[in-house]
């Protein structure tokens, strides 16, 4: 941690105007808190915690660990999710779905009993990103191979339409008025805006300087979404508009965005094992208050609303393998039993319950 620049930052918040106020010194200062050693076996990417706040939803390559958020400990898995990436909620539903890349369907689960009700085929190829839309009570999987969206209906459990993309959709998100925003992975850097009621792209947005952006958050009350990017960026951008809005300097490997609005933080969780901090202080204006150490490879986060609190995944590595034709960029294997998920909060609240 940067004391001096955090010292400054916390004084400049405590003589914010209106919209920074909201985020006072002790909520920003933040800390490891916990580290939960949940081992098992499996990579894993996307994290989604309930609206309660009690379980948080891991995707582990074959299945879904449920961790209890008050023990750390897994208490339930939702099985036979091959290459599983991400994890929706449907709480009005009472239902949950994840995407699986390698299998390139959905498997929809009972949220109460956590038993599996049906695994969706899709005609798409390797399903990452995942999100429901209440409006329209659909879902929507981002396919990374074949390069379009597929919609869901998320209550007859069919598909209903497949929309066309420019790239290789990421992360998304939805606006809660019928408009959902997902970035695309490209050099270039761009963001396409689907229309959820009429089920067709809207817009595509250039992001300037924000190449392969990935992980996605937004302020639905400003307006802004915060794309996380290589090259140390953060690409703010107007959800009117599509104009970018500011840029903010980040770790180095981002996967996952999240924004706090009752506290007016964003954050970008890199897999240089930092957190970077950002104090929202206008629409269009961003201090980093802190870089917070983290564990390396944590890119992956899920952030409750209500406590304030960040879970952070990731692993201890062995040494990388040469390169060689069939995998010119190899990953480190990840040491059996290490995997670990990180609570993060603030220095002065009590821990989770």
């Amino acid at each position: 941690m940067n004391t001096s620049r955090t010292l400054i930052a916390l004084t400049l918040l405590a003589t914010l105007g209106p919209l920074g106020a909201h985020a006072a010194p002790d909520e920003s200062a933040l800390t490891v808190r916990q580290h939960w050693n949940v081992g098992g076996e499996g990579g894993w990417d996307y994290l989604t915690l309930d609206p309660t706040g009690r379980r948080l939803f891991v995707s582990r390559s074959t299945h879904v660990d449920v961790i209890d958020t008050a023990t750390g400990r897994i208490t339930a898995t939702i099985p036979n999710t091959e290459g599983v990436h991400g994890i929706a909620l449907a709480q009005g539903l009472n239902r949950g779905y994840t995407s699986n890349g390698r299998a390139d369907s959905v498997t929809v689960f009972d949220l109460g009993t956590l038993k599996t009700i049906k695994e969706v085929k899709i005609d798409a190829h390797n399903p990452d990103a995942i999100l429901y839309e209440p409006r329209g009570k659909h879902v929507f999987t981002f396919n990374g191979k074949s390069k379009n969206v597929t919609v869901i209906d998320a209550v007859g459990l069919t598909p209903v339409a497949t929309l066309p993309v420019p790239g290789k959709p990421e992360f998304a998100v939805d606006d809660g008025a019928g408009r959902i925003f997902v970035n695309i992975e490209s050099e270039s850097g761009q963001m396409v805006v689907i229309d959820s009621r009429s089920l067709a792209v809207e817009a595509t947005w250039n992001l300037p300087g924000c190449r392969s952006p990935t992980g996605l958050a937004i302020d639905r009350v400003h307006h802004r979404l915060f794309s996380v990017c290589d090259d140390h960026v953060m690409a703010v951008t107007d959800a009117v508009t599509g104009k970018q809005a500011a840029q903010v300097k980040i770790g180095e490997g981002p996967d996952a965005a999240a924004y706090d609005p009752k506290r007016n933080l964003v954050f970008s969780s890199n897999g240089d094992g930092t957190l970077t901090v950002i104090h929202q202080t206008a629409p269009d204006h961003y201090d980093v208050i802190d870089t917070l150490a983290t564990m390396k490879g944590g890119r992956t986060m899920a952030l409750d609303p209500l406590s304030g609190r960040i879970y952070i995944a990731s692993a201890k590595f062995g040494a990388t393998p040469s390169a060689n034709a069939a995998q010119p960029h190899p990953r480190p294997a990840i040491l059996a039993g290490s995997f670990t998920v990180l609570v993060v909060g603030a220095k002065s609240a009590a821990l989770p319950r």
